[in-house]
């Protein structure tokens, strides 16, 4: 398997994952088994009444990013800010409180990272990660954790979603290596839990996960290393409801690149929104050819 399937894998399980997950969002696990049994269909629907095979802002705010990164060839604090900008003029379907805050901060004052904030430690950063993985992927981890700050703060300035965000870009950019998976548990994952406690791995399994990033991380890390292909690790974090879309997305985007394309069921590919697929396909291969990945 080549780096290309893999990071075009990456980037259709994250839409994958945000568009599984969205149907089940914030419902409990037992609202879920009573209505569904076991989740494991792209069927839309959910609290914001999609249609099958629509994503969210978990997909779409990404998809924002990485145009802007491959036009600027960089990864720029201002561009991001740009991008986001005018995805949210966009009406997309759903906007977090701290991503339309963060956004309009911008708008007002024109400074495109957002003031240090306890409060500011969500998942939105994380979620729309993935072309800053791809983008530094073969580059120095520096020159990641840079551009993984310069995009996140536009909307999160916090040390924890800093630190789960870049968790996530190396566990991809691992995965996209074709490395064994006790290297991402032992490597980024145990690195994540020595510097920030609070985002510990846990094996207690984390049910209904929230927005804040420690219960989306812990539900992720948890899905990803208890099982053993890409269909089960989606199916199992979907199913624990709460935030679902996001840590659909973001295990979606780890899964993706470990398992690459081929581990995607082809039944949840045909339902993915066409336009939405070929745009992943499409922006995957220019981030790897824009930030010259090997």
């Amino acid at each position: 398997m080549n780096l290309e399937q893999r990071a075009v894998g990456a980037y259709l399980g994250m839409a994958v994952g945000d568009a599984l997950g969205a149907t089940v969002e914030f419902l409990t696990p037992r609202e879920i088994q009573v209505k569904y049994g076991t989740h494991d269909a792209i069927t839309g629907g959910g609290w914001l009444g999609l249609k099958a095979g629509q994503v969210t802002d978990d997909t779409t705010m990404a998809l924002a990013l990485g145009a802007a990164i491959v036009e600027e060839q960089a990864v720029e604090a201002e561009a991001a800010a740009w991008a986001f900008d005018c995805w949210m003029r966009g009406k997309p379907v759903d906007i977090g409180n701290t991503v339309r805050r963060g956004i309009v901060h911008f708008r007002r004052t024109g400074d495109p990272e957002s003031p240090l904030s306890e409060h500011d430690a969500g998942n939105g950063a994380a979620m729309r990660t993935l072309p800053v993985a791809l983008f530094t992927y073969g580059r120095r981890d520096e020159l990641m954790v840079r551009a993984s700050r310069a995009q996140a703060h536009v909307t999160h300035h916090n040390p924890l979603s800093d630190a789960g965000t870049e968790c996530v870009n190396r566990m991809i950019q691992l995965g996209l290596g074709g490395v064994e998976k006790l290297d991402l548990l032992y490597g980024p994952v145990q690195e994540l839990s020595t510097a920030q406690p609070a985002l510990a791995f846990r094996q207690r399994r984390e049910e209904n996960p929230s927005g804040f990033i420690v219960d989306t991380l812990r539900a992720v890390f948890q899905a990803f290393f208890d099982t053993d292909d890409f269909e089960q690790c989606l199916i199992d974090v979907v199913n624990r409801g709460g935030d679902a879309d996001t840590t659909g997305a973001i295990a979606g985007m780890i899964a993706g690149a470990y398992y690459g394309l081929d581990g995607i069921p082809e039944r949840w590919l045909k339902s993915l929104d066409p336009g939405v697929r070929a745009h992943c396909e499409r922006q995957a291969v220019a981030l790897l050819a824009a930030g010259g990945g090997r």
